[in-house]
């Protein structure tokens, strides 16, 4: 059995800057609170074992990403979230940030998908900071790859939705997570542990 590489201290140092980097989103009074919401609003019907649905985004740094370029490569985590400028979504990719080291330790890269404009997600995420991963914007035709996947939510926007996939483009891990809480980055570790065994 593999044993996890990073210990409950390292997550709860994370967690600490994580809950730093909160602060000084909130402070800055740019993050929209749409208070509590209806915990999801779609059914995927994609199953772990099937192949991941390919789709080919606009980058925020300029370009095109799409899924297909990492197989064979790297394991990919499509993280779904559903609003700019939100305070979980504000919170959940800096973290991922933040724990960079761990994600390419199981050689893996992070997608992050939402469903807002690339003018938006650019300002949104240079406020962040400098994220490692790609942010992709499935803006038009509206929610497409969302709806593909599954997680378009009644109202256009997105579930807040995890995918891993291996590096063969087979979904190992499905999280339609509550839409208002943050999926905890044990869980996902685990995951991409379970690939390596």
């Amino acid at each position: 059995m593999l044993k996890s590489k990073f210990t409950i201290p390292w997550v709860l140092t994370a967690t600490i800057i994580l809950i730093s980097v909160q602060t000084a989103i909130a402070e800055v009074n740019t993050v929209y609170n749409p208070g509590k919401l209806k915990s999801s609003d779609s059914a995927t019907s994609l199953k772990v074992g099937e192949k991941a649905p390919e789709f080919s985004l606009r980058d925020v740094r300029g370009g095109m990403v799409s899924l297909g370029k990492f197989l064979g490569n790297k394991n990919v985590v499509l993280s779904f979230v559903p609003a700019a400028w939100t305070p979980v979504c504000s919170q959940q990719w800096p973290g991922y940030s933040i724990a960079k080291d761990i994600f390419e330790s199981y050689d893996t890269v992070v997608i992050g998908i939402s469903v807002d404009n690339v003018p938006t997600l650019y300002a949104w995420t240079n406020q962040m900071g400098d994220l490692w991963f790609p942010v992709l914007s499935d803006f038009w035709p509206h929610g497409a790859v969302a709806q593909k996947y599954g997680v378009l939510r009644g109202d256009g926007t997105s579930e807040r939705a995890l995918f891993v996939i291996d590096k063969q483009g087979k979904i190992r891990y499905i999280d339609v997570h509550d839409i208002n809480e943050m999926p905890r980055l044990e869980v996902l570790i685990h995951q991409l542990e379970k690939i390596q065994k």
